[in-house]
């Protein structure tokens, strides 16, 4: 009698300890919308302050105006915005020097009265948890030098048409890496910058962005490396972000899985 009691009080207690699990997964994902408003304003406002653009700050949206070039970025942080801020948020974007650009991770505000084109990704969590080494050399940006390759890497890997000619300093001024939480990581192969990161911690909460491949290096594990490399760090906090189609697959290899959909609206392109 006494084994099966013991037999039993063991079931109940992995039967619990599944269930907290299951209930901790089912609250990550429910969080990540918020968590990732939240730290994609806590990026976008260190990359604004670091540049010196305007940073406008409202209950349901974070926006940085950097002009021309650097275009209006608009990072939505609640889903119930309110007629006001909907206005507000349209007269911004329909004055903007530049291209625009609007993050929505509640997938909840609609934008389609504006002259913006729509598309989804989805956001993605990570639990704490550790991470293998990566296979490359990866760095903190620290020197004046590195920073300039991470710089070069991003507007390169991703296309940055805007930031053409290249002015350096213009998208990672050096007070960029002196902004709370903001670390930027460079990944070397064969003796050259290959690769780039930026994480970003805030309210205990980690996130990558500008995870880009030189297209010298692609298909060669640069991107795998800069992300583990990066990720290293932060890996005992919770993590999430905003996966492309191609980046999906090596951040599911990583841990992450897909939480909900978030909506971005864009300029059209030329």
């Amino acid at each position: 009698m006494t084994r099966g009691h013991l037999s039993t009080d063991r079931a109940t207690s992995v039967l619990t300890e599944a269930e907290a699990e299951a209930e901790a997964e089912a609250e990550a994902e429910a969080e990540a919308p918020r968590r990732q408003a939240r730290n994609s304003a806590a990026f976008w406002t260190a990359t604004g302050r670091s540049r010196g653009h305007e940073v406008i700050h409202e209950r349901g949206f974070v926006a940085v105006d950097g002009g021309a070039r650097a275009g209006l970025r608009v990072l939505v942080q609640e889903p119930d915005l309110d007629p006001g801020e909907r206005a507000a948020l349209g007269e911004l974007v329909r004055r903007a020097a530049g291209p625009v650009n609007v993050e929505d991770p509640y997938d909840a505000t609609d934008l389609s009265h504006l002259p913006l084109r729509s598309w989804q990704m989805p956001v993605m969590v990570r639990p704490p948890a550790p991470v293998a080494e990566p296979s490359l050399d990866v760095v903190r940006a620290r020197r004046a030098e590195d920073l300039r390759a991470a710089e070069r890497l991003v507007i390169e890997g991703f296309g940055l048409t805007a930031f053409e000619p290249y002015r350096p300093g213009e998208f990672f001024p050096e007070a960029f890496t002196e902004q709370p939480g903001v670390d930027v990581f460079v990944v070397s192969l064969d003796g050259a910058s290959a690769g780039a990161a930026v994480t970003v911690e805030a309210d205990g909460v980690a996130s990558h962005y500008w995870v880009a491949t030189s297209p010298a290096f692609r298909s060669r594990g640069v991107a795998r490396a800069a992300m583990l490399g990066s990720l290293a760090p932060l890996a005992h906090l919770p993590a999430t972000l905003t996966a492309s189609k191609l980046g999906r697959p090596l951040y599911e290899s990583l841990g992450y899985t897909a939480a909900a959909p978030s909506t971005w609206w864009a300029s059209p392109t030329p």
